[in-house]
């Protein structure tokens, strides 16, 4: 294929407003409370006095709330905002490795690399194994609860297989997120 395709993503621009994992979600049919999702947004807060928080609430699918960093098992740490040196959000999604470990350690050939450069999973083929999910370094696979099979960021393949964009760059209202070959 002459075709490679690639998916930028620009922090500066992203505002963390959960737009791209709603999309993602109902694109993909990925039950909306569950608490897996093909890409998701985690926040980054640098305070004053050197202390790093990071969270991603349902991975950010409602956004954030301000003050409070989600530190797990439903606890929250309150943050002050002049307390505040830096903060930022990064998108996050499967990064259709061009060596895919996932790839090498399907021991059905579930997991493979199109000719295009996108790393898919044939539901059929897959055994639920889990090795993929553990293999990844990007925590970005998953075991989808319904076909219990791996599940993972296809870039929206059976969409840009048709000209269309991925549904998550498709609603980026600040254009954070940026597709093509």
């Amino acid at each position: 294929s002459s075709v490679r395709w690639a998916f930028l993503v620009d922090t500066y621009k992203c505002v963390g407003c959960g737009l791209c994992v709603k999309a993602c979600k109902n694109e993909n049919e990925i039950p909306y409370d569950a608490n897996v999702t093909r890409t998701w947004v985690e926040r980054y807060v640098l305070t004053k006095d050197g202390k790093l928080y990071a969270d991603s609430p349902k991975g950010a699918r409602e956004g954030f709330i301000s003050s409070k960093i989600e530190m797990g098992m439903g606890k929250f740490q309150d943050v002050k905002k002049e307390d505040i040196k830096k903060a930022f959000f990064v998108p996050k999604l499967c990064n259709q490795c061009e060596n895919p470990p996932c790839v090498q350690v399907c021991p059905v050939g579930a997991t493979f690399d199109s000719p295009d450069g996108v790393v898919l999973v044939d539901e059929k083929r897959c055994i639920g194994c889990r090795y993929c999910i553990q293999a990844c370094p990007y925590g970005a696979r998953y075991l989808n609860t319904h076909t219990k099979t791996a599940d993972k960021c296809t870039f929206c393949y059976h969409r840009i297989t048709k000209g269309q964009l991925p549904a998550c760059v498709e609603v980026c209202p600040t254009e954070a997120r940026v597709f093509g070959d």
